[in-house]
């Protein structure tokens, strides 16, 4: 595992909240479902994103977006346009005065729109939990992230108009995964284009020293790893390591090491039944007791907290 799958291994899409939303003008719709991770590309006709704060983008159609939540946000057919609808957790839809419109909306299977015969398709998917692991790639992320049909090509996005229309067994599995397919090819291009600034990470990805360091710790957290074991896998010494890797990372290896072994343990306490104990020793600590003293000092709350509050 490369460290960019690995990071977007956090936000894989579990039961992601997909729908093709077909509109003709005058439309607003304000988004405020609180979703961690929002993907959006037009196949038909031109929207406008207009953010809480920064510049509206217009979506045409290649182009994708992604948008980084909670916070809110409005997509419509001109930048001012008042908003006429809200969506809220779980793509409850509702008039500004809060009346459904779910059924009087509802055009298909997994289409929605005010006529099916408007001339802008959107094509939505929305990632419905957060993940720890997940978040160090989302917090490299701007809240809006463009890319126009002329900066990319993906041949995802007609896959995903074909199919996120059809109802056969399995086919929301398959949605799933084809979400995290776009969001990996849109991440990767984000990051490779001329003057982007990736996180440390990423750019630490290509050094044949510190990429091989950060692999091998997060294929294996359990591994009870020191500087000097993982010095001798990437062929160097000791020192050189921690320099080389505290350069490109931002922070020694150990360090890294414990906030990746947490952000694993924080997500298996919410994602899984598995004991505290359980959780521990998958990720590299000898038993509960030395998870929640670690989960403690990092995180300022008990193993068990985080799941409750989860």
């Amino acid at each position: 595992m490369d460290v960019l799958a690995g990071l977007l291994d956090g936000p894989r899409a579990r039961g992601a909240f997909l729908l093709r939303m077909v509109m003709a003008p005058p439309w607003s719709v304000r988004i405020e479902d609180g979703a961690p991770i929002t993907l959006m590309c037009v196949t038909d006709g031109e929207a406008w994103i207009v953010p809480g704060t920064g510049d509206p983008v217009l979506l045409r159609p290649g182009g994708l977006a992604i948008v980084r939540g909670p916070a809110p946000y409005t997509v419509a057919d001109t930048p001012d346009a008042p908003p006429r609808v809200v969506v809220g957790p779980d793509g409850d839809c509702t008039t500004l005065a809060g009346e459904s419109l779910a059924e009087r909306m509802r055009l298909g299977v997994r289409t929605w729109g005010n006529t099916s015969e408007g001339g802008t398709t959107v094509l939505v998917g929305t990632y419905r939990m957060d993940s720890e692991v997940g978040r160090r790639l989302l917090d490299a992320l701007p809240d809006l992230l463009h890319l126009p049909a002329e900066d990319w090509r993906c041949p995802l996005m007609p896959f995903l108009d074909e199919e996120i229309a059809r109802d056969e067994p399995g086919q929301n599995v398959v949605l799933d995964r084809v979400l995290d397919l776009l969001l990996i090819a849109g991440v990767r291009t984000w990051f490779s284009r001329p003057g982007a600034e990736a996180p440390a990470w990423y750019r630490a990805m290509g050094d044949p020293v510190v990429g091989r360091a950060l692999r091998l710790l997060q294929d294996d957290p359990a591994h009870p790893w020191t500087v000097a074991s993982l010095a001798a896998k990437a062929g160097v010494s000791r020192a050189a390591l921690a320099r080389r890797f505290t350069a490109l990372v931002g922070e020694p290896p150990m360090a890294y090491l414990t906030g990746w072994r947490l952000a694993v343990a924080a997500d298996l306490l919410r994602e899984t039944d598995a004991t505290v104990e359980s959780v521990a020793r998958q990720v590299g600590y000898s038993g509960a007791f030395a998870l929640s003293a670690a989960f403690k000092r990092v995180r300022g709350i008990s193993p068990q907290e985080h799941r409750t509050r989860s």
